[in-house]
């Protein structure tokens, strides 16, 4: 019998991670870690799918109400039919012919379109009984390429291109599956960098970062050269010289702002500069690339979609390409972004933390290595060490790694006490701030 899906939830969960300064930068000083949660429950018992859109306080009932908008394309829908024509499910929720109209394919739209097609492929996944990256794995490249949609992005990549990169990887795959499950995907911290921490702080999450067996570190700059070059003087004193030290503006910079902010701290060798400037601007991080080479440019957390990314590969404006498992419009879109990376010859280095991410993007990590780029030069996905535990299956990290996850689905799902807890406004944690 089909597996239907009869009904759509979605939530507002906030947690309150502005008080310890948890996620602060340059740009956003007080954020509350949060997500517009989805639930896609279905004619079968016990199984639901999960997905969510990552906000940071304000502005997640919209996307709630976003995903409301959205959620009657996907219902009644069987999980089955849907699986059978990915792409067609993914177009569906961005070509709605009125929808489309305050889209397309980008803002809070997208965010929820995100949060559903990442519910929809943890559903599939967990009717398969297997781990979201393990699913994605198993799948034939044909039924990969299926799934993405080429529209506007044919000029840098075509779907006989995408069939011949995972054609290409498909004899190594078993080995490098073998190696995610024996030893994991690398990855590095930003726990120590956040602007709001302490000097003491930032000692102490290196040293904990060290022992932990991380060997590459991020630092949150922007507001002050003379600051940003004391804190990281800091970092570089506790991860000595042979160790990565990348930096991260959030958008901070105008284009010459930033290459002047940069040259300030190019003796501390950084390794990356993370969204010098604005994330539509394709041309300004190429600018800011020609500039400050040898030092990289990352972007991708806040690119709207395949098309943008797509334009920055184009123009040699990035060296590292960051996707974000809930900024583009889920699985489908991260799928085409991640052949083109492969085509351009650019590493993919997700980003993460906030609440959820991890649990997401380490999947999608773990397919790019096994079938996409077949390569570990030069990529890691991002780590902080906050609200895992209000995950069903949580982060496992090993000696600076991340674990193979095991259990089906894209283990995004939520503890049913802490979506009680931290639901806004009506859950106890913001009656008590009340």
């Amino acid at each position: 019998m089909a597996t239907t899906i009869t009904d759509i939830v979605a939530r507002d969960i906030r947690f309150p991670t502005s008080r310890a300064h948890i996620g602060s930068d340059a740009t956003h000083p007080d954020p509350d870690y949060s997500a517009a949660y989805v639930t896609l429950r279905t004619s079968t018992d016990g199984l639901e799918g999960n997905g969510l859109a990552f906000t940071i306080g304000r502005g997640t009932e919209v996307c709630v109400a976003a995903i409301r908008a959205l959620a009657p394309i996907l219902r009644g829908k069987t999980v089955e039919g849907l699986a059978a024509d990915l792409r067609g499910m993914w177009r569906s929720l961005t070509n709605d012919t009125q929808l489309r109209w305050i889209g397309p394919e980008k803002g809070v739209l997208h965010l929820a379109t995100a949060a559903l097609v990442n519910a929809v492929w943890d559903l599939y996944a967990k009717l398969e009984g297997k781990p979201l990256w393990k699913l994605l794995v198993d799948l034939p490249p044909e039924q990969v390429v299926a799934a993405i949609d080429f529209r506007y992005i044919t000029d840098a990549l075509t779907p006989e291109e995408a069939l011949e990169i995972l054609r290409r990887n498909a004899p190594g795959k078993a080995a490098r599956e073998a190696e995610m499950r024996r030893e994991g995907y690398p990855a590095y911290s930003t726990s120590a960098g956040w602007l709001g921490y302490s000097d003491e702080q930032l000692r102490r999450l290196c040293r904990e970062g060290l022992a932990e067996g991380m060997s590459h570190f991020k630092i949150k700059v922007g507001v002050d050269v003379a600051d940003d070059r004391r804190r990281a003087a800091i970092i570089r004193e506790e991860i000595g010289p042979q160790r990565k030290l990348m930096m991260d503006a959030n958008q901070r910079w105008d284009v010459e702002e930033a290459i002047r902010h940069m040259r300030q701290l190019a003796e501390f060798d950084p390794w990356w500069i993370e969204e010098p400037t604005s994330p539509d601007d394709v041309l300004g991080h190429a600018a800011i690339a020609r500039a400050l080479d040898p030092i990289g440019v990352a972007t991708g957390e806040h690119c709207q979609n395949r098309v943008i990314f797509k334009q920055l590969m184009q123009a040699g404006a990035i060296r590292f390409c960051q996707i974000d498992s809930c900024r583009l419009g889920g699985v489908n879109e991260i799928l085409a972004v991640l052949l083109m990376a492969a085509k351009f010859g650019i590493p993919v280095c997700p980003h993460a933390g906030g609440v959820g991410l991890c649990e997401h993007v380490q999947h999608l990590a773990m397919f790019d290595y096994i079938c996409v780029s077949a390569s570990l030069e030069n990529r890691l996905v991002e780590y902080v060490d906050h609200l895992h535990e209000h995950f069903v299956d949580p982060v496992r990290m090993r000696g600076g790694r991340y674990q193979a996850p095991e259990q089906p689905g894209y283990s995004i799902t939520m503890r049913q006490e802490s979506l009680d807890e931290y639901e806004f406004p009506q859950g106890p944690a913001w009656k008590e701030q009340a």
